[in-house]
């Protein structure tokens, strides 16, 4: 079989300002706690969704051996030897 591969970077870098007595990490990246449990978990579903309804598509995440915390990889595929279900 016949494979072809493109990549695609979408790269989401997270930045946060802080007054000048603050002392550092100290907390332990708090203030990336909402990007953790809530943000970054809906933008996953949304194209989780999104790329399910097309139908000529799949998509899974791949692990890489880095933490998810780090990098999560999407691969979507699409597989020209089977009929493609209409688009709803």
């Amino acid at each position: 079989m016949y494979h072809e591969e493109k990549t695609f970077v979408l790269r989401f870098s997270l930045e946060a300002h802080f007054p000048d007595h603050y002392e550092g990490e100290e907390d332990h990246y708090a203030w990336t706690h909402l990007w953790e449990s809530r943000l970054k978990p809906e933008l996953l579903k949304s194209i989780f969704e999104l790329v399910r309804r097309t139908g000529d598509w799949t998509v899974h995440t791949r692990n890489r051996g880095k933490s998810p915390e780090d990098e999560i990889e999407l691969v979507l595929e699409r597989d020209y030897g089977r009929p493609f279900p209409p688009l709803p």
